[in-house]
C-alpha cells in the first residue's frame, strides 16, 4: 500500500469539540468532534468502484489489499487519516430540528491527489456525539443503494458525491425497515462516500441559529478558500476583491457567493427533472454547498410518469419531498441558507437577487434539458403547452417516464404512430383510453420536430434521455442477492450503469418498465428511511 497525501485543513484551520468523549450531546462553539470508528468482526470488500479509485490515485491492488480494507472497514486508520464528525444543523420536512450533525458518517480525512482535494467519509460506521437515539450502523440494504446510485448518478452526467466501496462488516444490525414494530436483524456495512467538500446548508444554519457570528464568518471564509478557490479567484478578479480573510470579507462577497450556490443547486433540479430523479429526502441538512446530489436515502427514479410520486413512506401523505415540488423545495432551501447567513449583511436585497439567480438559472437550464429530451436544438414559445400536454397525458395514462423518451426517439416524423410508444404504457386500458390522444399529440409533435435535422434530432435525444435507470427493483434484487452472498447482479448493474445512453447487448431485461410484481412489494417502489 503506497503513501497517501492527507492534508485535513478541517481539524487544522475550524474549532473542534473540547470533549474526547463519545457519547450524544449538544456541541457548542465548534464545527467537528472527533472519533474513531467501531471496530467491526470480519470485513469483507463487496464492491468497489475502480473510477473512483483512480481518481483518488488508488491502485486495484491498494483496493484488494488488507491495509485498505481495513480502513474502510473503519477497523484501522492509514497514516494521515483522522477521526472526526461534523456538526450542523437543519430543517426536516419544513420544520426546524436543530442540532444534527454526523449521526453516522466519520470523516477520514481529506485526501490529496492530482492537486484535488477529496473528503473521504464511512457511512455506518458508528456512534459520533450527533447519533441522537441512533446506533450510528447502517445495513447492507441502504449501503447498497447508495453505493450504486452515487455512481449510477456520476455516470448519469448529474452532480453528485461518489462511492469508494461497499464492505460488510460480519455482523447484525437491528432494523424496523416499515416503523410498525417489527424490528429484524440485517446485515451490516459500510460504505466510503467521496466528495470534494460534504459541507452541507446545515452546517452554516447551526452557526447562526446558535449564535455563534465571529465563528459562522470564519466558516464563510474558509468554504470560500477550500471549497470554492477557482470560483474565488475568477469572482476576486471581476469584483476587484483583496484576498479574502475574516477582516476583508464583506457583504457583497457573501451575496455573489450565495448567488454561485443558487445557480449550482438550480442545475442540480434540472438534471434530477431531466433523469427522473426523486431525493426523497431534501431536507437542508441533505444540501450541498457545491449543488451536488447527496446523502441517498429512499431515493427512486419514476416509472410510470407522476409529478406527485415520492419514494418515500414517511412522505406519502404530505408528499414534499415528491418529483414535482423538488425545484420548489430546493428554493425554500436556499431562503432558509439566505437567513443563515443573514446576520453578516444589513439588507436582503443582494440574497433576494440570488434566489431570483435560482429561478431564473433554473427556468433555462429546465427549458434547454426538455428541448434535448424532446429532440429539439431551441426553444419556441409554444413549447411549454406542448410539453405540459404530453406529461399530462402520460400520468392520465400510466406511462413510463424512461420508455417513453427511449421511443419517442424512433419516432418516424413522416408517419406518427402511437404504435411506436405502446412498449411504454402500463395497461393495455391505458393505451386504449389514450390512443386518440396521443396520436393527436404526436401529429403536433411531428410538425414542430420537423425543421429540426433527424442527425441533430437523435443526437440530442440521445444524449438528455437515458436507456437505463437504476429503478427500485433492480436495486432491490441485487439487494436480495447480496445477502444470500452472490455479488452478481450487483457486479451487472455496476457495469450497465456505467453506459446508461448507449444500448447495451444482452441486457435487455434492463430496457423494460418496472414489473407488474415489484409495483407494491417492499423496497421497490417506496421506502422507508430505515437504514
Amino acid at each position: 500500500m503506497h503513501a497517501l497525501n492527507f492534508d485535513n485543513r478541517w481539524l487544522r484551520e475550524l474549532p473542534g469539540d473540547a470533549e474526547t468523549a463519545n457519547y450524544t450531546r449538544q456541541v457548542p462553539h465548534a464545527l467537528w468532534s472527533r472519533v474513531r470508528p467501531r471496530l467491526v468482526k470480519a470485513p469483507k470488500l463487496l464492491a468497489y468502484s475502480p473510477e473512483v479509485a483512480q481518481m483518488l490515485g488508488l491502485s486495484e491492488a491498494d483496493m484488494q489489499g488488507g491495509e485498505m480494507l481495513q480502513a474502510l472497514a473503519g477497523n484501522a486508520l492509514l497514516p494521515g487519516m483522522e477521526g472526526y464528525a461534523t456538526r450542523y444543523a437543519g430543517h426536516q420536512f419544513g420544520n426546524w430540528a436543530g442540532q444534527l450533525g454526523d449521526g453516522r458518517a466519520i470523516m477520514l480525512g481529506e485526501l490529496m491527489h492530482d492537486n484535488k482535494r477529496f473528503e473521504l467519509q464511512l457511512k455506518g460506521a458508528g456512534l459520533t456525539p450527533y447519533s441522537r437515539q441512533g446506533d450510528g450502523l447502517a445495513v447492507l440494504r441502504s449501503s447498497l443503494r447508495e453505493f450504486l446510485c452515487s455512481e449510477a448518478m456520476h455516470h448519469l452526467g448529474v452532480p453528485t458525491t461518489r462511492a469508494l466501496s461497499l464492505v460488510t462488516t460480519g455482523e447484525q444490525v437491528t432494523r424496523d425497515m416499515f416503523y410498525n414494530g417489527n424490528p429484524q436483524l440485517e446485515a451490516g456495512a459500510i460504505i466510503c462516500r467521496v466528495a470534494p467538500s460534504f459541507t452541507r446548508f446545515g452546517h452554516f444554519e447551526m452557526l447562526a441559529s446558535a449564535d455563534e457570528i465571529e465563528l459562522l464568518k470564519q466558516f464563510i471564509v474558509f468554504t470560500l478558500q477550500r471549497d470554492f478557490p477557482e470560483w474565488l479567484q475568477t469572482a476576486s478578479n471581476q469584483h476587484g476583491w483583496k484576498p479574502i480573510s475574516m477582516q476583508s470579507l464583506e457583504p457583497e462577497m457573501i451575496e455573489v457567493w450565495f448567488t454561485e450556490i443558487c445557480e449550482r443547486t438550480a442545475i442540480l433540479m434540472a438534471h434530477w427533472m431531466r433523469v427522473g430523479f426523486v431525493h426523497g429526502v431534501m431536507n437542508t441538512d441533505n444540501m450541498s454547498i457545491l449543488g451536488l446530489t447527496i446523502d441517498y436515502g429512499p431515493y427512486g427514479w419514476v416509472d410510470n410518469f407522476d409529478p406527485g410520486w415520492t419514494p418515500n413512506t414517511t412522505d406519502a401523505q404530505g408528499r414534499r419531498y415528491c418529483f414535482g415540488r423538488q425545484a420548489d423545495i430546493a428554493r425554500w432551501n436556499l431562503e432558509r441558507l439566505a437567513e443563515a447567513l443573514m446576520p453578516l449583511l444589513s439588507t436582503t436585497k443582494g440574497l433576494s437577487n440570488g434566489i431570483a439567480h435560482y429561478d431564473q438559472t433554473y427556468m433555462r437550464t429546465l427549458m434547454s434539458s426538455l428541448a434535448g429530451k424532446f429532440g429539439w436544438d431551441n426553444w419556441q414559445a409554444d413549447d411549454g403547452d406542448l410539453i405540459d400536454r404530453c406529461f399530462e397525458l402520460m400520468t392520465r395514462a400510466e406511462v413510463d417516464m424512461t420508455l417513453f423518451f427511449s421511443h419517442l426517439a424512433e419516432l418516424d416524423l413522416a408517419q406518427p404512430d402511437i404504435a411506436t410508444l405502446q412498449p411504454a404504457f402500463y395497461t393495455e386500458q391505458g393505451f386504449l383510453q389514450f390512443k386518440d390522444d396521443f396520436q393527436l399529440w404526436l401529429q403536433h409533435y411531428a410538425n414542430r420536430s420537423k425543421n429540426t435535422p433527424p442527425e441533430v434530432r437523435q443526437a440530442q435525444m440521445q444524449s438528455h434521455n437515458p436507456r437505463y435507470v437504476l429503478r427500485n427493483y433492480m436495486a432491490q434484487q441485487a439487494i436480495d442477492n447480496a445477502e444470500q452472498g452472490d455479488t452478481g447482479p450487483l457486479l451487472e448493474l455496476m457495469q450497465l450503469l456505467r453506459t446508461p445512453y448507449t444500448l447495451q447487448p444482452d441486457m435487455e431485461k434492463y430496457a423494460q418498465k418496472r414489473p407488474d410484481w415489484a409495483r407494491h412489494k417492499a423496497g421497490c417502489s417506496m421506502l422507508s428511511c430505515s437504514s
